[in-house]
C-alpha cells in the first residue's frame, strides 16, 4: 500500500521543546511521470501526446487568467488572481511593486476530502544530530558566502564544536574542481559559531574559485564521526589585471563560462559583478556593484546568449567599463539557476599592473 513518509523534527521556536511533524518525498514527479501515469491507466492513450497535452496545459492556464478569467477544475483546483499592497484612497494608482499580481491556487474540498481519507502515513526515525552551518560570512569584506585569503570566515549554525586533537574532527575546505585542506588556524570553536582564518587549497584554473566547507565532530567519546557539509557554495576573489582572457563566474568546468576580455581603469580597486537569471523573461542580468550589499551599482545588461558585452562601472568606481565574454551561456544559466537561488557573485580585485 503507498504511503505518505514523514518524520518528527524539533521545532526551535517552542519552549518547552516540541516536535513539527515534516513530510519527507520519496520522489519529484513531473510532466513526463503524470503522463506515464496516465497513460498506463488508459491502455489507449499515447504517452506522448498526454505529456505534450501536460506541458500546454500552464500556457493555456495563464492564457485565460491574463484574459481575467478564473480557471477552475471541478473537484480539484481553482486559479484565480489576486494582488497584494493596499491603497489608502480608491482612487489612488496601484503601488509599483512586483509582487502586486499573484496566482493563488485552491484546492477543492472535495479532493482534499478524499485525499485525507484515503492517505495513509508512515513514521520514519528522526534525523541523526548532525554539524549545521546555517551561514558563512567573511569578517573582512562583511559579505556571506565569500572566502577571503585575507580575511576570517565566520561560520555560524549549530552542534558545530569539535575538538581539534580528536582524530577525523575539524573543518575541511575542498575545491569543487580539485584541492582540499583541513584548516588549523582557529579563533574560535563553539557550539554555534567557527571563527577560522581560512587556508585555501589551490584549483587547476583560476576561474575554478568555488569551494564546499564542511565540520566534522564526535558527540561522544566512542560515537561515530558526524559531518555537517555547507548548502551553499563559497567563492573567493579573483585577481585581474585587465589584460584580458580571464576567466569569471563560473564553477568547476575546465573552460571558463564568462571571460574578462578587457578593462578600463585607473587604479587598484576590488568590486563585484553579479548574474542574475529572470526567471520570468528567461535571461541574464550582468552588472558591476560595489563591495556592500545595497550599495553603488553600475547600469544592467541583458545578456541572452553567448557574445560580448560592456559593464559600465558605477559612481566613483576606479573601473569605468569592464568588457567580458560569454563563452557558454546554457551552462552559465544552469549553474545560477541549480546551484545559486538565480543569482551569482564574484569579486573581482582589479590591478592596474
Amino acid at each position: 500500500m503507498p504511503t505518505i513518509q514523514w518524520r518528527p523534527a524539533v521545532n526551535a521556536l517552542t519552549v518547552p521543546q516540541s516536535y513539527k511533524i515534516v513530510h519527507v518525498p520519496k520522489n519529484t514527479a513531473g510532466y513526463s511521470e503524470i503522463a506515464a501515469d496516465l497513460a498506463a491507466a488508459n491502455p489507449s492513450w499515447n504517452a506522448e501526446m498526454v505529456e505534450a497535452i501536460l506541458r500546454a496545459m500552464p500556457k493555456a492556464i495563464q492564457a485565460r487568467l491574463l484574459n481575467g478569467e478564473q480557471v477552475t477544475f471541478e473537484d480539484a483546483f481553482t486559479y484565480r488572481v489576486s494582488f497584494l499592497g493596499k491603497l489608502d484612497a480608491p482612487d489612488d494608482p496601484l503601488p509599483d511593486r512586483d509582487d502586486l499580481i499573484q496566482i493563488n491556487v485552491h484546492v477543492s474540498a472535495a479532493f482534499m476530502r478524499e485525499f485525507r481519507h484515503a492517505a495513509q502515513l508512515e513514521r520514519l526515525a528522526p534525523t541523526q544530530k548532525l554539524p549545521l552551518i546555517a551561514a558563512a560570512e567573511d569578517t573582512r569584506c562583511k559579505l556571506h558566502d565569500v572566502l577571503n585569503p585575507k580575511g576570517v570566515l565566520k561560520l555560524t549554525g549549530s552542534n558545530l564544536f569539535f575538538e581539534e586533537d580528536v582524530e577525523g574532527c575539524g573543518c575541511v575546505i575542498e575545491g569543487t574542481r580539485s584541492g582540499r585542506t583541513v584548516q588549523s588556524q582557529f579563533a574560535l570553536i563553539s557550539n554555534t559559531s567557527v571563527l577560522l582564518v581560512p587556508d585555501i587549497p589551490i584549483q587547476e584554473a583560476s576561474w575554478n574559485n568555488e569551494y564546499k566547507v564542511s565540520i566534522t565532530t564526535q558527540y561522544t567519546e566512542h560515537g561515530l564521526l558526524r559531518t555537517g557539509v555547507y548548502e551553499r557554495k563559497l567563492r573567493s576573489p579573483l585577481t585581474l589585471f585587465g589584460q584580458g582572457n580571464e576567466g569569471i563566474l563560473t564553477d568547476n568546468a575546465a573552460s571558463p563560462y564568462v571571460t574578462v576580455t578587457s578593462a578600463i581603469i585607473n587604479a587598484d580597486e576590488m568590486l563585484r559583478i553579479q548574474a542574475i537569471l529572470d526567471i520570468h523573461a528567461d535571461h541574464l542580468l550582468f552588472n558591476l556593484i560595489d563591495m556592500e550589499e545595497g550599495g553603488k551599482a553600475g547600469p544592467v545588461v541583458t545578456v541572452t546568449d553567448k557574445g560580448v558585452y560592456t559593464l559600465q562601472g558605477f559612481a566613483d568606481s576606479a573601473v569605468s567599463s569592464l568588457e567580458i565574454r560569454v563563452d557558454n551561456y546554457l551552462d552559465l544559466v544552469k549553474m545560477i539557476r541549480n546551484m545559486y537561488s538565480s543569482r551569482v557573485v564574484d569579486i573581482l580585485d582589479m590591478k592596474t599592473t
